[in-house]
């Protein structure tokens, strides 16, 4: 399995327009992020959770060709107003795309996309068929994914599993239910977005702890905002298997 990781930061983006912050006027590359998203690719299948608003370019900076099967995690923006640009790849593909997320997701998608739906599709509308999933394990193409039940703030959301890899970003809180799933995991992404406190996010102590029960091998953060400050001034504090998720960063497992 290769895990590309397409971007590791926050809705806000980095560096801000207008921003004087020491990381958003930082010359590291290290300290510019797109909105995150990955890119799982196995033997069978191109996995693709969540399509924010930099998909385009994620899509093509790191070269990539197909999407077989588009997960999402939750409805905000950030994470689903890409998928207008699935219409390229149904241009090479030739063939819809499908689209696994919980009911309420998919409504919100219908709403804000309606012109990919209805009798009457608008010419050269993104080509997606809808799949509701809840909180139980599917399959799809002879690969087994587990969806985890996380809450971003008041709303819940979902992460995904998939092999000895899990994905978890916008989570604020974790049922122990739910951790039991990635106990003892290989890989782990999970969200810190920044070391103050936040009601919908884990921050960084947080994250660090939820890593600590789930005992990967190997954790990296995403959706690090610019609040985090210079990656320099707080990266080389991680524990050993931890580390800031970077754009266009390839796991392979």
């Amino acid at each position: 399995m290769k895990v590309i990781a397409l971007g590791s930061g926050t809705s806000q983006g980095i560096p801000i327009i207008g921003c004087t912050c020491k990381t958003c006027t930082s010359g590291d590359i290290r300290d510019f992020r797109l909105r995150s998203s990955v890119h799982i690719k196995t033997n069978n299948n191109a996995f693709q959770i969540d399509v924010g608003p930099d998909f385009r370019q994620q899509f093509l900076v790191n070269k990539l060709t197909t999407v077989d099967h588009v997960l999402i995690t939750h409805e905000h923006n950030d994470h689903i107003i890409g998928i207008d640009d699935l219409r390229a790849i149904n241009f090479t593909q030739k063939k819809s795309i499908p689209i696994y997320a919980e009911a309420r997701v998919l409504e919100s998608i219908k709403e804000r996309f309606h012109y990919a739906f209805g009798k009457h599709k608008y010419p050269g509308a993104p080509q997606i068929t809808l799949h509701t999933i809840t909180n139980e394990p599917f399959t799809l193409n002879g690969e087994e994914i587990i969806p985890i039940r996380l809450m971003h703030g008041n709303l819940p959301i979902l992460g995904f599993k998939i092999g000895d890899f899990a994905y978890i970003t916008d989570a604020s809180d974790i049922e122990p239910s739910e951790i039991n799933k990635i106990k003892g995991i290989n890989t782990l992404i999970i969200n810190a977005l920044q070391r103050e406190d936040h009601r919908s996010h884990f921050n960084l102590k947080e994250a660090l702890l939820f890593i600590n029960k789930i005992n990967p091998r190997q954790a990296y953060l995403t959706h690090i905002s610019h609040r985090m400050g210079p990656f320099n001034n707080w990266a080389k504090h991680l524990p050993e298997n931890v580390e800031p998720l970077q754009d266009n960063m390839v796991i392979t497992l």
